[in-house]
């Protein structure tokens, strides 16, 4: 019963903070592209569709896993925590949501990701520079570390030190702890969201390849609760999304 109050009140805790930074000042300074606002994706599509088509460039080693996952998925030797849990979705795989998200450009000196989906945080530091591999390794995240940039209309995000708990995608592509990600972020109309991720892992594969998903800005929506297990909301509107 105590675990539970002190997890109500860091949550609460964190939620004044930030509510309160919200409520300090602007989100961002003059010149800075406004990305602000609720998200969601009118398409989704379980096995990640790479920039110019074609399948994935694994690795011999890449391929030995991948094909491992795809067994273990589908036997349930292999657990989707995800889903299962509500773990984090983990790279690549938590730009495919077909639930909404919202994007903060706050508190002062980050941008704060909020999905729906599992409820997951992203932390992007911004203008900070990328600490050694040896430094992330010592604490992986699902979603890795990310430190990111303003270049003009866009958003640059570097993102490592991620934990190999994860699949880049629903189908269970994978990926080691050495991946490492950078992901373009813009407005590519004023009701439209565009993030092209590179993905590199030359474990993995053998050359570096990207991912694009593009979302409609959606302000009347309000991020609801995510609980594994239960009903959530209608996705009827998402393309691609497999029904009950």
């Amino acid at each position: 019963m105590d675990h539970h109050r002190g997890c109500i009140s860091s949550n609460s805790a964190f939620a004044a903070v930030f509510v309160a930074s919200l409520a300090a000042g602007p989100a961002h300074g003059q010149g800075v592209p406004d990305i602000s606002g609720t998200y969601w994706a009118t398409q989704y599509n379980a096995k990640v569709q790479l920039v110019g088509g074609g399948e994935l460039p694994l690795t011999p080693a890449g391929k030995a896993a991948y094909e491992k996952n795809m067994v273990g998925l589908k036997d349930g030797s292999i657990a989707d925590n995800a889903r299962k849990f509500c773990t984090p979705d983990g790279p690549v795989r938590n730009l495919a949501t077909p639930y909404p998200f919202d994007v903060f450009q706050a508190p002062p000196g980050q941008v704060t990701i909020i999905h729906e989906l599992n409820h997951q945080i992203r932390v992007i530091a911004l203008d900070k520079p990328m600490p050694k591999y040896e430094e992330l390794a010592a604490l992986p995240y699902y979603n890795g570390h990310s430190f990111g940039r303003y270049e003009g209309d866009t958003l640059v995000v570097e993102t490592a030190g991620f934990n190999e708990k994860t699949f880049l995608d629903a189908t269970g592509a994978p990926h080691t702890d050495e991946l490492t990600t950078t992901e373009r972020i813009r407005r590519i109309s004023p009701t439209q969201l565009e993030i092209v991720v590179t993905v590199h892992d030359p474990q993995f594969y053998t050359r570096d390849w990207q991912a694009r998903f593009v979302y409609v800005l959606r302000d009347d929506v309000r991020i609801e609760d995510y609980v594994c297990g239960e009903p959530h909301r209608d996705l009827s509107s998402v393309a691609g999304v497999r029904r009950p």
